[in-house]
């Protein structure tokens, strides 16, 4: 080894040992004749210093260091002057008074210091992430997420379950998001897919017997990209044979606590809450609201349609809905100016507008209070239980609109307003998503999860009477806003699946061109199965108390799908298509 410890390791009780170090010059300072270097690896930083007493050539050498050079220093532990120990660092007791230096690397000087706090824009971190990875906050990221696999890995391994792999070139089943294609060199004209999940591999896995399979996948999906999002991404993948629904809640019930204990030390009460995913539609406008903090939508349909404001008025005639929310102690945070911002942002969501009141003396203070009478009023007030100082918003429109644009803006005043701890974890269960949505685009049903979620079973008689009512077996775990994980009871039975299918267009020789390997497992005693994903990326970013995902993945692409650091993706040779019996007609 090039190192006897390194740069997190040494503490008071390593005083008078002779010790070797290797890592990146992080810090240079120069002050009365001593030279000192913060010396760094993804351990720590430990300060070395460089005496003239040491020999003037080796004191000069300490002096020409510079950022991210990589060196070896060898040295004697000592004790820091009480008025120079450094309380923030684990290592801030003591210094290396260094005996011996070997320059193993000089750098260029770098685009950006990895130690500053003032970070450039996020384009030229990208471009050098291997720099950007020096970061401390990037390694603690990195860190963490091997934490959260390991404690992952133990906990399955502790129920009995078997992580096995699927495969990474599979058949392409066009539904959902677009499939990232390889083209086949044995194979003239036909491609592989990439997987979007290892959905059906692991139903197959319950078929074969395998009834307790997880598995840490990658994934692509070739779809535009937000903050918390990836073209290819990892997901905590889990599937159970001979169970129902609540056996799965149970076992992730399980990992988020195991988790959180073992990352936080935290315990949580178990089991996590439950809610209907109609309720939480109409309480939060979103099926995966924040639950760290309340700020619930409510109607006020009865009170709008007898009121003298025309647009409310209105709304309600022609069988739309007028909802809000109570900002609470916000008439004072909010300007004018303010809100017309925030109309301006719920017209992205579809709104036509934003109404507001204030709450001032136990009266309602807007420029169209003197629509609403004393009695109207209050019945307001109370309904939202609004006090003094609150501030109440309000959409009209149909129960989409209404929804997202509420939503969008509970979301945005509850972090504006503080109204939670960003580093707390709350998680929960939506339950019972309907099975189908109606497109209009397309004039049929689309599903609303994927085709292979199991019927409520109270609905099943609704599947050919009133679709749009059926609810399926699926739920998903939201955590802090995000939808951390997704599942349901799938379908065990062929007959029960070609109904489905028939439901969203999907004819009997169609379901057997794209998924007739799955179909044909089913026809050979299916065990009754359910499962659930997790999204790995997404559980790091939570736990980090972060909102870009790309903080938490090593090489992450950007929101264009490209990778800055090797330039993908990139041309190939003709030679290479050829072989593929590819040709390109982009120039």
């Amino acid at each position: 080894m090039l190192r006897s410890h390194t740069c997190g390791d040494l503490r008071r009780e390593h005083v008078g040992s002779t010790v070797t170090l290797c890592g990146w010059v992080s810090r240079c300072r120069d002050h009365g004749g001593l030279a000192f270097i913060d010396l760094r690896d993804r351990y720590g930083i430990t300060q070395v210093v460089f005496h003239p007493g040491e020999g003037a050539t080796l004191h000069e050498e300490g002096r020409s260091l510079r950022s991210e050079d990589v060196i070896q220093v060898t040295g004697v532990v000592e004790a820091r002057a009480e008025k120079d120990v450094n309380p923030k660092l684990p290592t801030g007791q003591i210094d290396v008074r260094v005996k011996t230096l070997k320059v193993l690397n000089k750098s260029k000087t770098p685009p950006f210091e990895p130690g500053t706090s003032e970070l450039p824009n996020e384009e030229l971190r990208l471009r050098y992430r291997f720099l950007d990875l020096r970061r401390p906050a990037l390694q603690q990221n990195m860190i963490l997420r091997h934490k959260i696999s390991k404690l992952t890995r133990d906990y399955f391994d502790s129920l009995g379950f078997l992580e096995i792999e699927t495969p990474v070139l599979g058949r392409s089943t066009p539904e959902g998001a677009r499939d990232y294609l390889v083209p086949s060199r044995v194979h003239p004209g036909a491609f592989f897919a990439l997987p979007q999940s290892p959905q059906l591999y692991k139903q197959i896995l319950m078929v074969a017997g395998y009834d307790r399979y997880f598995q840490l996948a990658r994934c692509f999906r070739d779809e535009d990209l937000r903050a918390d999002r990836q073209p290819e991404f990892t997901q905590i993948d889990v599937e159970m044979a001979f169970v129902e629904r609540e056996d799965i809640l149970s076992a992730i019930d399980g990992l988020v606590s195991h988790l959180i204990n073992g990352i936080r030390g935290e315990q949580i009460p178990l089991p996590l809450p439950r809610y209907a995913y109609f309720d939480v539609m109409e309480r939060y406008g979103s099926d995966k609201p924040d639950f760290r903090f309340g700020m619930e939508l409510k109607c006020i349909a009865d009170i709008a349609g007898r009121c003298g404001f025309g647009v409310f008025k209105s709304t309600i005639e022609s069988g739309k809905r007028v909802r809000g929310l109570c900002a609470p102690q916000a008439a004072d945070k909010y300007s004018r100016k303010t809100i017309d911002e925030l109309t301006e942002f719920v017209k992205n969501y579809g709104a036509q507008g934003l109404a507001f009141f204030r709450v001032k003396d136990g009266a309602l203070d807007s420029p169209i209070a003197k629509f609403f009478s004393a009695e109207d009023q209050k019945a307001i007030i109370e309904r939202f239980d609004a006090k003094n100082g609150d501030l109440l918003f309000f959409v009209a429109s149909d129960a989409k609109v209404t929804s997202a644009a509420l939503a969008a803006l509970r979301s945005r005043l509850g972090k504006e307003l503080k109204l939670y701890d960003p580093m707390q974890m709350h998680a929960a269960w939506v339950l019972d998503f309907p099975l189908v949505t109606w497109n209009a685009e397309e004039n049929r049903w689309d599903a609303e999860h994927h085709p292979f979620c199991s019927v409520h079973p109270d609905d099943v008689e609704l599947l050919k009477t009133d679709p749009g009512k059926v609810r399926a077996q699926s739920y998903d775990l939201v955590v802090n806003g995000y939808e951390s994980a997704s599942g349901s009871v799938r379908i065990h039975d062929p007959a029960i699946q070609q109904t489905v299918f028939d439901l969203i267009g999907v004819t009997a020789e169609q379901a057997e061109s794209r998924f007739g390997f799955l179909l044909d497992a089913l026809r050979y005693g299916a065990p009754p199965h359910a499962g659930i994903a997790l999204g790995l990326d997404r559980w790091v970013m939570m736990f980090a108390g972060n909102d870009n995902i790309r903080d938490v993945i090593a090489f992450p692409k950007t929101q264009k799908a490209s990778d800055l650091m090797t330039g993908a993706p990139s041309d190939v040779d003709t030679k290479q298509l050829r072989e593929l019996h590819i040709k390109s007609d982009v120039k």
